[in-house]
């Protein structure tokens, strides 16, 4: 399986929102959110808090996990994951 990419390109929305959900839909707790990223817990809560804003390359990893999820999760992820794709990374819909 080979997944491109994507340009990380967030509008200026509330990404602690998008990070939030799109962990809460990975059923994953902030640690093994972290985990996944590469990135600490202190990080990902953070970013959930709006005290940090994810660098770009964390971006691009939030796409991609997004993008991920729409492809191949449950129908109830695949449409949240296409919400936080449209609202968040409309460019690479």
């Amino acid at each position: 399986m080979s997944l491109t990419m994507p340009k990380a390109n967030p509008p200026a929305a509330d990404i602690s929102e998008l990070v939030r959900e799109l962990r809460a839909s990975c059923g994953l707790t902030q640690e093994q959110f972290a985990a996944k990223l590469g990135v600490t817990l202190v990080t990902v809560n953070r970013w959930e808090n709006d005290r940090a804003k994810p660098m770009p390359l964390a971006l691009r990893q939030l796409n991609a996990l997004a993008l991920e999820m729409s492809q191949f999760g449950s129908e109830a992820d695949r449409e949240i994951a296409h919400r936080l794709l449209t609202q968040y990374f409309p460019k690479n819909l």
